[in-house]
């Protein structure tokens, strides 16, 4: 299993750079069970983003707008509203059975060192694969961890499996958003001026599906030959 890190100001050139690695370095994988049984190109990776507020949080070239990522910030990471035909959302699992973004948000006016802070979307449940006669699919998104560190929230977040192309760059956008209405309604009850930090996931399975080689590579070339003249020019 192939590991990599990737470093990246804000969160296209995440993406950007995570593609590549994966398109690079990545191992061959064929899924045996999940939601498509396919072929893949995949790596163990952790990213860091040390500016994810910088704007825009969409690629031009990402299959996402701000628009989809507002909603899904809003209905999918914040409100815990499903729609019909959801068993669940990482909304769902946060605010119920216990509110754990309310709680965490209680917490950081009351004590702003707590370190303990850690939200849970995985339930013990969701290790089988069918639940009520069902096939059942876990949730990607299973940790967010929170810290609070010279006034700036920081987000480390776990994901079993991510979509490397069509996944990666809508979670991340709308887990930015995310904790920019996190730090905001802090702020509004605490009467403080935080603002939000890092941004670091990890996953285990970070792919790309066999369909989308064509569209990554296409995507990637340009990016390359652009950074190889910029390069010869400041040599």
């Amino acid at each position: 299993m192939k590991y990599a890190n990737v470093r990246a100001f804000d969160i296209p050139g995440a993406w950007y750079r995570t593609l590549e690695e994966i398109w690079r370095n990545g191992d061959e994988f064929q899924v045996g069970y999940g939601s498509e049984i396919t072929m893949t190109k995949k790596l163990n990776v952790s990213i860091e983003i040390t500016h994810p507020e910088r704007r825009p949080i969409v690629a031009d070239k990402a299959p996402c707008d701000m628009k989809y990522i507002l909603s899904y910030a809003l209905q999918y990471l914040w409100a815990g509203v499903k729609e019909e035909g959801e068993t669940y959302t990482y909304a769902s699992r946060l605010r119920e059975p216990v509110d754990q973004v309310e709680y965490l948000i209680e917490r950081y006016v009351e004590e702003p060192n707590d370190r303990q802070l850690t939200m849970v979307i995985r339930q013990p449940q969701d290790i089988y694969r069918e639940l009520d006669g069902m096939k059942h699919e876990p949730p990607c998104l299973t940790v967010m961890d929170t810290e609070l560190y010279e006034d700036q929230m920081h987000l480390t977040c776990y994901f079993r499996s991510w979509d490397a192309y069509a996944g990666l760059p809508a979670n991340i956008a709308g887990i930015q958003i995310f904790n920019e209405a996190l730090v905001s309604e802090i702020n509004a009850r605490a009467g403080t001026e935080y603002t939000t930090g890092k941004l670091l996931f990890h996953s285990k399975n970070c792919h790309i599906y066999s369909r989308l080689y064509e569209y990554v590579e296409e995507l990637i070339t340009p990016e390359e030959d652009s950074r190889r003249q910029l390069s010869k020019k400041n040599g």
